[in-house]
């Protein structure tokens, strides 16, 4: 990449992500491979199963509510817990287990994936009814991605 990016909240690609809607604010392919960008505002249900990552690092920028986030061990009862508040920046390396979920009834959140491929994936899944991850356990294979443990509580 040769130039700066400057993208306003909202300036980004949109798409459909089971039943929700994310805003693509830097794609993989505008970086090279090197960044994906997505803002998501989650609600509780939207909080994926306990999984680990092979291929990237995972990063995320609380930007509204308070989010819950689950670190570092195969199962939820044994993650470290974080709770995060706007401003709180959070970063998760490969190979470590993690999700979240907001506090709040919703949550805004950047998410940062370096590199950047697991893009591929989320923009797969597409419309659906609910969040149903164990679905998908051969497509998030191809990226890397394992499931560990169910999502926590909605």
């Amino acid at each position: 990449m040769s130039v700066a990016l400057v993208r306003n909240p909202g300036e980004g690609t949109h798409y459909r992500y089971y039943d929700s809607v994310q805003e693509q604010v830097v794609s993989t392919n505008e970086t090279q491979g090197v960044v994906s960008v997505a803002r998501l505002t989650m609600r509780r249900a939207d909080a994926p199963p306990l999984h680990v990552h092979s291929r990237e690092d995972e990063s995320w920028v609380v930007l509204s509510g308070r989010v819950r986030f689950w670190i570092g061990s195969s199962s939820l009862d044994t993650c470290e817990v974080h709770d995060a508040g706007p401003g709180t920046y959070i970063f998760g390396p490969r190979s470590v287990p993690h999700t979240l979920q907001p506090i709040t009834t919703t949550a805004e959140v950047l998410v940062i994936n370096n590199p950047g491929a697991i893009e591929g994936y989320f923009r797969s899944v597409g419309l659906a009814d609910a969040r149903n991850d164990a679905e998908h356990v051969d497509s998030l294979a191809e990226y890397g991605v394992a499931l560990l443990d169910d999502p926590p509580q909605a």
